[in-house]
């Protein structure tokens, strides 16, 4: 049960094996399978039914809370990235439903969210998290998580980080479309006839269509090199 309890937490809080479009049937009997996989590498003290066993299945919960979190707030960065983009070139409105969370989000952050998914998957993210589970069974026994301090430093840290690094990786295109309106402002006061409305956002939409796929490429490899720094550094905030 203890071990049910945290490799279902990888089901339920990890970037894409908690994806929505995902039966939850097939959640379970991954979890189920993995479970009987891992079982003979697992440490356990021998459990009473008591309640703190229960305690016990909550810690188990909660590693795969933080864990997933962890992970979670490097996409969380190309999302708030997507958020600055739309902002800047009128697609605030033009939100969609993000199949993985529910959420209502802009377009571009979508787009961005579904590249770095691929990214994720192409370079073998899915099973580096399956790597980090089956090696926390040799640090942590099961039931006998609890949070450490070191920890909380780095979530102040990695939140201040999706400000920063997704202002910096949208900063391309909030740059040239301020340029944009810098020169659109001096050609309405050259040519009081030019129809900012018909000619300047379709061509503030197009600046930025071509720089966000000039800087794509290096965007989604820094997306990557946030990843394995993530899960290199994982094993220092949850086994030491």
């Amino acid at each position: 049960m203890l071990l049910f309890a945290r490799v279902g937490g990888l089901f339920v809080f990890f970037p894409f094996f908690s994806h929505s479009n995902i039966p939850e049937v097939i959640k379970a009997t991954l979890a189920l399978f993995l479970t009987m996989f891992l079982f003979p590498l697992a440490q356990f003290h021998t459990p009473q039914i008591n309640s703190f066993f229960i305690l016990q299945l909550l810690s188990e919960v909660l590693f795969g809370l933080i864990a997933g979190l962890v992970l979670t707030l490097v996409f969380t960065i190309i999302q708030m990235a997507g958020e600055q983009m739309a902002f800047t070139m009128g697609f605030t409105m033009a939100n969609v439903m993000d199949p993985s969370t529910g959420a209502s989000v802009p377009i571009t952050s979508q787009i961005l969210s579904l590249l770095a998914l691929i990214v994720f998957l192409a370079f073998d993210g899915h099973h580096l998290a399956l790597l980090f589970i089956d090696q926390s069974l040799d640090y942590i026994v099961l039931g006998e998580f609890y949070l450490k301090e070191n920890f909380m430093r780095y979530i102040n840290l990695a939140m201040f980080n999706v400000f920063v690094i997704g202002f910096s990786m949208a900063f391309p295109v909030l740059a040239i479309n301020l340029l944009a309106d810098l020169i659109f402002g001096l050609l309405m006061k050259t040519m009081p006839q030019f129809n900012l409305l018909v000619v300047g956002y379709p061509m503030k939409i197009a600046l930025a269509f071509v720089v966000l796929i000039a800087t794509l490429v290096i965007m989604l490899e820094y997306f990557w090199d946030l990843v394995e720094k993530v899960f290199g550094i994982m094993p220092t905030l949850f086994f030491t």
